[in-house]
């Protein structure tokens, strides 16, 4: 490795940010230690490819001050929890890097630090990719590669009326990590103890895709789809495409300790639970006679699960608040556009 692959001076030619990446690959024959065009993927005999891809970009999905390690985590994390949503297992994953100057040294080598300690969460390996050089923000764009046995992938459009509605995890967390970055006053306003306040911006920088559900999700899922861009607005986005509605109790939604706290000094925020992103978490929808053996397989599979509503036959998404109507909303989640 170059000197100065390790310090603040930038990298010259993509040979040595190929270097510091092509560890990566090891363990896995179809990546030819990243010297090739192209990576060879051979599924397991009886199985399908998942493929899921899911850029995310300096000043939109991390801030420029966030650590190398963070935003590599959450590169991979993001398209990895997609996979978990579908029951898939991950592979390996493509990856191709956009910046707006040559990166430093130690930049790339913390970079790539940040993704051997995901990839080695997720069981998946760097099996190929690109770097260039254009205008802009720093861009990850990662292609996701999973398996599923053939026939099995769980869509997002065959919820039914009546299924139970089940999230994993803790929801808005995220959101309120992501307003502590810009804010750090904010931790004393809602009363936050160091522990609570470190551990919601965790839960921006650092997702944890639900992979200990994927075969559960296959064994008992009508449908499922991650939640990235909020509840309400992932919720509605598989009621659409199930062709039904839900109706929701707030009061169910699951938050944590540090949620609840900021909630209680601002009602408010009941927003950032429902309609805000970076979630991450499982949305599933199961039958009812399987709602009880699903929860049952969860606590065993040590994954937090809660029961937050019902689907529907009338095509429309209610939350319902503590107060018993409807809650009104000025936006239903994160959008791009």
């Amino acid at each position: 490795m170059a000197s100065n692959e390790h310090t603040g001076e930038k990298l010259h030619g993509e040979e040595a940010i190929v270097r510091l990446l092509a560890p990566l690959a090891e363990g896995y024959p179809g990546a030819f230690g990243l010297k090739d065009d192209c990576a060879l993927v051979t599924p397991e005999p009886g199985t399908e490819l998942v493929l899921k891809t899911d850029p995310v970009a300096e000043g939109v999905h991390f801030l420029p001050s966030d650590a190398p390690e963070d935003v590599a985590w959450k590169a991979l994390a993001v398209n990895v929890s997609d996979l978990a949503a579908k029951g898939a297992k991950p592979i390996g994953y493509l990856m191709a890097l956009s910046f707006p100057e040559a990166p430093a040294g130690e930049w790339m080598s913390r970079f790539a630090d940040g993704l051997r300690a995901a990839q080695a969460q997720f069981g998946c390996h760097l099996i190929g990719g690109d770097t260039d050089r254009r205008p802009g923000p720093v861009t990850v764009s990662i292609t996701v590669v999973g398996s599923v046995p053939q026939g099995s992938m769980v869509r997002r459009g065959t919820a039914k009326p009546d299924d139970v509605l089940f999230v994993s995890g803790t929801l808005g967390d995220a959101a309120l990590g992501l307003a502590l970055r810009k804010d750090p006053s904010l931790a004393r306003t809602w009363g936050l103890t160091p522990e609570e306040d470190a551990h919601l911006r965790r839960r921006y920088l650092r997702p944890e895709p639900r992979l200990a559900l994927a075969p559960l999700l296959r064994a008992y899922a009508s449908a499922a789809m991650d939640i990235s861009d909020g509840l309400v607005k992932d919720l509605g986005r598989m009621c659409r495409a199930s062709g039904c509605g839900a109706h929701v109790l707030f009061g169910d939604v699951p938050v944590s300790t540090a949620a609840a706290k900021a909630i209680a000094s601002d009602p408010r925020l009941r927003t950032h639970i429902v309609a805000q992103g970076d979630d991450y978490e499982i949305l599933a929808a199961v039958p009812a006679e399987e709602a009880a053996s699903f929860e049952a397989a969860a606590r065993r599979a040590a994954t937090p699960l809660a029961r937050i509503g019902l689907a529907t036959a009338v095509v429309d998404v209610v939350i319902e608040a503590p107060e018993g109507q409807p809650m009104s909303l000025d936006r239903t989640g994160w959008d791009h556009f």
